[in-house]
Parts: structure tokens; C-alpha cells; sequence
């Protein structure tokens, strides 16, 4: 029995696939373990290990059935440094589910999987966070540092909402924007800094006006065009380096699949043709490892 998780900062997918085929899922919060702590994750993976011993229907000790784990997560790096946060969660794993064989591989390994299988392709992630590599069919051979939300992630869900953020405090949004905004969040400056200077997930609490964003995009300019900056920002600052590639562009990623339209016809302008889309990995790493 196979144990298949995709983690992105938001949410994570949880699926067991069965000797047989069946498949049973499930989803839990969010894991990035560049900005992660420990007791959230530990929290986390003890909730999931319950759910895991529900989905089995037997006893307390139904974990033991589990033969693999393919862990799937955002700031995933081999080390063999005993801190590193892929040590810890291969300790974790190991101590909810003994004698499973554990691999841990990147969110763009996911992508790539998902996206093209055992064919090569440009993977693009643009979900919460954004990145992008070249995938040869088996192994990434090239990427693009992220950055994470403060220093990278054009393209995302959270560069979205922190440019919006930011010129929202500025006074730059029109005031039918900003009117909207304040009757469906806490707009007040101090709760804005303690969300993305001392909150548990930053990124996940930027991310998460982008939907409200995009519902102005037909009909604000303003919004119309710090939506389309955040993708150019993408395309120039990201896959331009890969775009001599002669290779399909493929994205993963709930926020990209919700503006796959936008991204398609921005991409013509500036000479990217995006190929797929797909709004989880999930669906697509089950096809793998089944």
C-alpha cells in the first residue's frame, strides 16, 4: 500500500492507494518547510496519521500496512544535516508510520510528475508560491531559485496579494476596491503586519486575496493590470530562462488554473504557449505511482 502526499503552503492532499488499485483521500493544512515550525508540523502529521487509521477501518496499528511513502512538499531539499528540515520529517514519517519506505521529493518534482509523467517538459508551479525547472522525464535537470514571498514567487497567489497589500496601504487602490475590500477582511494596518510579519503562514494570508482580486479583473483596470504585471513578472523574470527550451510549457497550481486564460494569452504576447494545466498535482501523481 502506497501513502501519496502533496503539501503546498495553503493545503496538502493526502491519498492512499490499495494493493488493488482503490484509492482513499483526504486533505489537511498546508506544509512549507522553509517557514514551517516543527510543533505545527508535528500537530499536523499526528491528525493525519488518525485519519490515515480511518480511512483503513481497522485497528490502531492499521499504519503498519503502509509499504511507501512519496512525500511531496515546498522547501524539500536532501540533506544529511540531522536539523535540515528533510531529516525531520523523514524521522516524523518514520515514527507514524514504521517500517514504510519513506522518499521525500520537492513540490516541483510533484508538478513535474503530474504534469508529464515519464516526458520532458518546462514544469511551472503557480499556486501560493511559484517556481519552475526543466524536467527530462525522469529527474530535474535545471530551476530558478524561488525566492520564497519576500524575496521571489512572481507569478503567485502571494505576489498578487502583496503588491495588492502594499498599495492598498499606500492609498493606490480605487476606492470601490478598497470599500469592497474592508467589508470581507480586517484591513486594519495592525492586523495586516501581525498576519504577514508574525503569523504562522504569511504567504497563505497573501495568497489568500487573490481570489477577490481576480473578481475585478473584467471590470477594474487597476486591478486588470497588477494582475497581468504579476504574470509578466513571471514570464520575465522566471521562464525566460528556459524559454530557448524547444520543449511544452505545462502549470500546477490552483491559482494558475483559475487564470488559465489570462496566463495562455499573455503567454502568446510574450512568446511562452503553455500546453496544460492542472489545478492540483494530486490527480496526476496518483497515475504515476499506481
Amino acid at each position: 500500500m502506497k501513502l501519496i502526499i502533496e503539501s503546498g503552503a495553503t493545503k496538502s492532499d493526502w491519498t492512499l492507494i490499495f494493493n488493488d488499485g482503490e484509492i482513499s483521500s483526504f486533505k489537511m493544512a498546508g506544509l512549507n518547510f522553509s517557514s514551517g515550525n516543527d510543533e505545527f508540523l508535528a500537530r499536523t502529521l499526528e491528525e493525519a496519521s488518525l485519519q490515515v487509521v480511518q480511512s483503513l477501518g481497522a485497528s490502531s496499528q492499521s499504519h503498519t500496512q503502509i509499504d511507501e511513502i512519496h512525500f511531496y512538499a515546498a522547501g524539500l531539499f536532501p540533506s544529511d544535516d540531522p536539523e535540515s528540515p528533510f531529516q525531520r520529517l523523514a524521522k516524523m514519517l518514520g515514527k507514524h508510520f514504521p517500517g514504510a519506505d519513506v522518499h521525500l521529493e520537492s513540490d516541483l518534482m510533484a508538478a513535474a510528475r503530474a504534469l508529464f509523467g515519464h516526458e520532458p517538459g518546462i514544469v511551472c508551479i503557480l499556486g501560493t508560491g511559484s517556481n519552475v525547472c526543466i524536467y527530462d522525464g525522469s529527474a530535474i535537470t535545471a530551476r530558478v531559485n524561488s525566492g520564497g514571498f519576500i524575496l521571489g514567487d512572481e507569478g503567485s497567489a502571494s505576489a498578487l496579494g502583496r503588491a495588492f497589500i502594499s498599495d492598498y496601504l499606500k492609498g493606490l487602490v480605487p476606492e470601490i476596491v478598497g470599500k469592497y475590500f474592508e467589508s470581507r477582511h480586517d484591513m486594519s494596518y495592525p492586523e495586516i503586519v501581525r498576519n504577514v510579519y508574525k503569523g504562522t503562514s504569511p504567504s497563505a494570508y497573501l495568497g489568500a486575496f487573490a481570489k477577490d482580486i481576480l473578481s475585478f479583473y473584467a471590470t477594474e483596470h487597476y486591478m486588470q493590470n497588477l494582475v497581468d504585471e504579476n504574470f509578466r513578472l513571471f514570464f520575465a523574470r522566471c521562464l525566460s530562462r528556459f524559454k530557448a527550451e524547444n520543449l511544452p510549457v505545462g502549470v500546477a497550481g490552483s491559482f494558475g488554473y483559475a487564470c488559465r486564460e489570462i496566463i495562455t494569452a499573455l503567454g502568446e504576447q510574450d512568446g511562452f504557449r503553455f500546453d496544460r494545466f492542472v489545478p492540483s498535482p494530486s490527480e496526476g501523481l496518483i497515475a504515476y505511482h499506481r
